[in-house]
């Protein structure tokens, strides 16, 4: 049995229980480099849990292009850190997140000009790029011992998109 959700526009309204949305919506909160240059400040908090004894790395993924409809039959989250994906493209990208491992998952697709980050322990899908390079810079907790749960859907849920 398969199950269905239909994806959302991305707003940090939307998101905000899940983590932060990293985008330059409105005006700068300063103007550095000599005028030249809008800094949209502290958009994200990144979390590691010190016990962890990790620390805070940038790391870049390649990832393979998906198309809708999409197969969702896997979830996974990071107990020690957040994690934050910044596309190296401006292409949209779907974003899937959930309550928990039996909740019903949300999905939302970028505007090609988001980056997102997850809360330290929100689950998530894996990195699911729709068009572009699939490129993208990945901050989160780099350390000795895992930091990935993952739980496999018994029936899987179907991701549809309307434009």
């Amino acid at each position: 049995m398969t199950r269905s959700i239909t994806t959302e526009p991305l707003t940090p309204e939307a998101f905000a229980p899940y983590g932060d949305v990293l985008d330059v919506e409105g005006a700068p909160d300063k103007i550095i480099n000599q005028g030249k240059c809008g800094r949209y400040h502290d958009r994200a908090r990144v979390d590691v849990t010190p016990e962890s004894g990790g620390r805070v790395g940038i790391s870049v993924f390649h990832a393979e292009l998906r198309t809708f409809p999409y197969t969702l039959d896997l979830i996974e989250r990071h107990p020690e850190g957040s994690q934050a994906f910044v596309p190296m493209s401006a292409d949209p990208f779907l974003v899937v997140v959930a309550d928990g491992p039996d909740a019903p998952p949300r999905a939302f697709v970028t505007n090609g000009a988001q980056a997102i980050n997850f809360h330290r322990g929100t689950w998530h899908g894996v990195l699911t790029p729709l068009t572009g390079s699939g490129m993208f810079a990945v901050v989160d907790r780099i350390g000795e011992t895992p930091n990935l749960e993952e739980h496999w859907f018994e029936a899987p849920w179907l991701i549809t998109h309307t434009v």
